[in-house]
């Protein structure tokens, strides 16, 4: 059996391949609501033969969404409509997860395919972001963020502790954390986004705090067998990598220490003037130190759309777990491919049998 095929488990929850569908955003929410759209995209996803099947960053808060076309789970309703997609993609033979998150300063935002920028704050969609600091992302998205307050940053971890209480009520397994892309907590971490002066801001302690207290805060309402993990943006690829992922690694110990159970490594994105090097799992190296010296089981995205690559990954311990965003938007069944590509014997869950029969009947000889 190949590496990617392997089981993988994690808590009391395992995964039939290592093979994981990232969060990746649909914009066809309504008021935060799911709809067909949802149900059926990610029933698709998990009856293609992913180990894992992540939905979207989902906002805690109405003003935590990037754009108004973003799912939300700051209500009973939400939670009530997100369960059918929970119980979807176990029905699928997946396991169900959500990511959780908050856009601040990059929120109120169009469509990527209508412009990808700030809404017009006369817009009667729009809203005001939220931010650590009062500074603007800059590039398309130039609105400046209102400083938040102490007790905005205690109502924000108060959302996230709800929203995951939430998400375990409505069936999910496998609950992310989205401290990742230059949104709200990212923010918080960067020195280029956080120039507080409080107990949120100033020295490495201060920008942790509030990671580190939100973790905290949903570790005691999310169940303990099951995985409680987070995606953080560990560089930034401004110059200062070096600094920026040592300090990483120490966040990602304490993350640990306050019982995180696998980190999804990526980049910040937090200000737009970068040179990310983008290539074939260019992050494979970065995500394999942090595993080393962190001691917590990584995955990581960008680049592993090719089976063989996907395997060495896992293969030589760069990553416990493979996240195969926009190749699974091209084919669902795209564990099927890698199955096929890795000289791998026909597990019955890679294709369902309505599929399987056609195509496995007249599939060429290897």
């Amino acid at each position: 059996m190949s590496a990617l095929f392997s089981p993988f488990k994690l808590k009391d929850v395992t995964l039939r391949n290592r093979i994981a569908v990232p969060p990746m955003c649909q914009y066809r929410a309504v008021d935060g609501l799911s709809n067909e759209w949802h149900a059926v995209h990610y029933a698709g996803l998990s009856r293609g033969g992913a180990g894992l099947v992540i939905v979207e960053a989902t906002a805690v808060a109405p003003e935590g969404r990037i754009t108004p076309a973003c799912l939300g789970l700051w209500n009973d309703a939400q939670a009530q409509g997100l369960a059918r997609v929970a119980a979807a993609i176990k029905a699928g033979g997946a396991v169900p997860g959500i990511q959780i998150g908050h856009a601040g300063r990059k929120a109120s935002a169009h469509l990527p395919w209508e412009g990808d920028d700030h809404l017009p704050a006369d817009d009667p969609a729009a809203w005001e972001p939220i931010a650590p600091s009062a500074l603007a992302f800059g590039a398309n998205l130039p609105r400046v963020p209102r400083a938040m307050t102490l007790a905005d940053i205690q109502r924000v971890q108060q959302d996230f502790v709800d929203a995951a209480r939430r998400a375990r009520e409505a069936g999910f397994e496998w609950l992310e954390l989205h401290f990742a892309h230059g949104y709200l907590a990212q923010s918080f971490f960067s020195s280029h986004s956080n120039q507080r002066d409080d107990a949120y801001g100033g020295d490495a302690r201060g920008r942790h705090r509030f990671l580190l207290e939100t973790l905290a805060a949903v570790r005691r309402v999310w169940p303990e067998n099951l995985p409680l993990t987070a995606r953080f943006g560990v560089l930034e690829y401004d110059g200062r990598d070096g600094e920026t992922l040592a300090e990483s690694i120490e966040l990602t110990r304490e993350f640990k220490a306050g019982g995180l159970d696998l980190l999804s490594v990526s980049v910040g994105f937090t200000i737009p003037d970068t040179q990310v090097p983008w290539g074939p799992a260019f992050l494979a190296p970065v995500a394999e130190r942090v595993r080393r010296e962190a001691g917590l089981p990584v995955a990581s995205a960008w680049g592993i759309d090719k089976p063989a690559l996907a395997d060495q990954v896992v293969a030589r311990e760069q990553m416990d777990l493979v996240m195969v965003g926009r190749a699974h938007l091209a084919n669902p069944h795209w564990p099927y491919q890698a199955a096929q590509a890795l000289h791998e014997p026909r597990p019955s869950w890679v294709l369902p049998a309505p599929y399987a029969h056609w195509l496995e009947r007249y599939r060429p000889a290897d």
